[in-house]
C-alpha cells in the first residue's frame, strides 16, 4: 500500500508539473483582469467559465445584506456602501463523487487592493508579466496565485481520473480586503460548508493558523468656533483631539510592551513588540483657516492577536477617553464621541493539534521537504469565519509572494506549483479514505 500511494503521489506531481505553463498563464490572465474590491464582476465571470470548462457544477450568487445583517460577525463594509453587492457574485465550483459526506473547502478571494502609482512600477501592475519564474502584477500574490493553485490541484486529480469519495468546493469570493462579509461569510451562510478548509493566502509555504482581531473606529470632538482674531473666546477642537491622540499613542505603546504572540514573532522576528498596533490613520478638523475649529476627528485601526475580544479592546479605548476627559474641563463637559466604522472582526486561531492540521503538515513536508511553521495573528483573514462561526478547521497555506499591497508585487511560480501539489494530495488523503 505505501508503494501504491507513493506511485500515486508521483503521478500527481508529474501532472501538475506538466501544467506549469498553463498555471503561469492563468495567473497572468487573472492579473490582467483588475478586480479591485467592489469591482470583482469581470474576474468572477472568468473564474466561472474556467470552472465550467472543468466540468464542475458551478453556482453563483450575489450577497443579500438582509441575509447577513443579523449575524454576529456582520458589519457594513466600505465597498458595500460604495458599490452595493449587485454584479459582485461569489463563485462556487462543486465536484462531488461517492457518499462519504466529507467536504473539503478550497476558498480564496478574487478581490485586490488598488495598484498605487503606476509610474512607480517596473512592470505594468495589470500586465501579469512572467519573468525569471516570477509573475508580476497587483494580486499576483494576494491572492490570484493561490486561487490558480487550488484550481489546478482539482484539475490534476480529474485529469488522472482519481476517484474521490466526498465533495470539493472551489470558492472564489469577494471583498476579503474589506472584511469578507459579502464573500466568505455570505458563502458559508448560504450553506457552502464542510469538514475542512484550505485558504491559499500568500503564507510563504508556512501555515497561517491565526487571524488577527481588527477594529476600525472614529473619535470626534467638538470645539467652540470663533473668529481667529478672537481665538481666545473659542475652544480649538484640534487642540482637544490632540489630547486624545497622545492618550491613544500611550495606550498603543503600553499594549506593545506587554502583548506577545509567538506564532507571529517566530515567523517574523521584526514583529516582536509590534504584534498589536493601534494606528491613527486619519485626522481632520475645522472648516476655515481663520475660524477656530468647531470639530475634529481621528480615524483609527487597531489590530491584535488572539487573546482579547472586541469588547475588551473597546473597554480599553473608552477607559482612555474617560481618563482624558476627566482631566480636561472642556472634554469633561463635552465628551468625545466614539463609534466603530467598517472592520469589526474577532481574532481566531485553529487548533494546531487538530488531525486535519497535522495531516496537511505531513503533506506539505512531502512536497517541499520542510515542515511549515505556524504563523499569523497580525492581519485579518477570511479563515476566522470558518473557525469562529462554523467550527471548521481552516488553515491558510499559500505561495511565496513579495510586495503584496505594494509596488512590483509578484508571486514565485515554483511556490504556486508546490501549493497545487499539496492541495491535490489533500484532496486524495481526505476524500479517498
Amino acid at each position: 500500500m505505501p508503494n501504491l500511494y507513493y506511485s500515486l503521489s508521483e503521478r500527481i506531481f508529474k501532472k501538475i508539473d506538466e501544467n506549469r505553463d498553463q498555471i503561469a498563464k492563468l495567473v497572468s490572465q487573472l492579473v490582467q483582469i483588475p478586480s479591485i474590491t467592489g469591482q470583482e464582476g469581470d474576474a468572477q465571470e472568468f473564474i466561472k467559465e474556467k470552472l465550467t470548462e472543468m466540468g464542475l457544477k458551478v453556482e453563483t450568487f450575489e450577497p443579500n445584506v438582509n441575509e447577513l445583517k443579523d449575524h454576529p460577525s456582520f458589519f457594513e463594509t466600505a465597498s458595500y456602501k460604495k458599490f452595493g453587492y449587485s454584479k459582485r457574485p461569489n463563485v462556487i465550483g462543486i465536484w462531488e463523487e461517492g457518499n462519504s459526506g466529507k467536504t473539503l473547502i478550497l476558498n480564496g478571494h478574487i478581490d485586490v487592493v488598488p495598484s498605487g502609482p503606476k509610474e512607480e512600477w517596473r512592470y505594468d501592475p495589470w500586465g501579469g508579466e512572467i519573468s525569471n519564474g516570477k509573475i508580476y502584477g497587483r494580486g499576483s500574490g494576494d491572492m490570484k496565485g493561490g486561487i490558480v493553485a487550488m484550481i489546478y490541484a482539482v484539475k490534476a486529480i480529474q485529469e488522472l481520473e482519481i476517484p474521490i469519495n466526498g465533495k470539493v468546493l472551489v470558492e472564489s469570493t469577494i471583498e476579503e480586503e474589506d472584511g469578507g462579509i459579502g464573500g466568505a461569510l455570505a458563502t458559508l451562510l448560504r450553506g457552502y460548508t464542510g469538514n475542512f478548509s484550505i485558504n491559499p493566502e500568500p503564507s510563504g509555504l508556512d501555515f497561517y493558523v491565526a487571524s488577527a482581531g481588527v477594529l476600525y473606529f472614529k473619535i470626534r470632538v467638538k470645539g467652540r468656533p470663533a473668529h481667529a482674531k478672537e481665538a481666545h473666546k473659542g475652544v480649538n477642537a484640534i487642540d482637544k483631539i490632540w489630547l486624545i491622540y497622545k492618550a491613544l499613542k500611550e495606550l498603543n505603546e503600553e499594549r506593545q510592551r506587554r502583548i506577545v504572540f509567538p506564532p507571529a514573532e517566530e515567523c517574523e522576528p521584526d514583529v516582536k513588540g509590534h504584534v498589536t498596533t493601534l494606528n491613527i490613520g486619519m485626522i481632520s478638523g475645522g472648516d476655515w483657516p481663520s475660524t477656530v475649529p468647531a470639530w475634529a476627528e481621528i480615524m483609527c485601526r487597531i489590530g491584535w492577536p488572539p487573546g482579547e475580544s472586541i469588547r475588551e479592546i473597546e473597554s480599553q479605548i473608552l477607559d482612555r477617553l474617560k481618563e482624558v476627559s476627566r482631566r480636561d474641563p472642556w472634554l469633561r463637559e463635552n465628551p468625545p464621541e466614539y463609534c466603530t466604522i467598517g472592520w469589526r472582526a474577532e481574532p481566531s486561531m485553529v487548533n494546531t493539534s487538530d488531525p486535519f492540521v497535522s495531516k496537511l503538515s505531513d503533506l506539505a513536508f512531502k512536497v517541499t521537504g520542510r515542515r511549515p511553521r505556524f504563523c499569523g495573528g497580525t492581519a485579518g483573514l477570511d479563515t476566522r469565519f470558518f473557525i469562529n462561526d462554523f467550527n471548521i478547521p481552516s488553515v491558510g497555506y499559500g505561495p511565496i509572494a513579495h510586495n503584496i499591497h505594494g509596488i512590483n508585487e509578484f508571486v514565485e511560480l515554483d511556490s504556486v506549483i508546490q501549493v497545487a501539489k499539496v492541495i491535490a494530495l489533500a484532496i486524495v488523503e481526505l476524500l479517498t479514505e
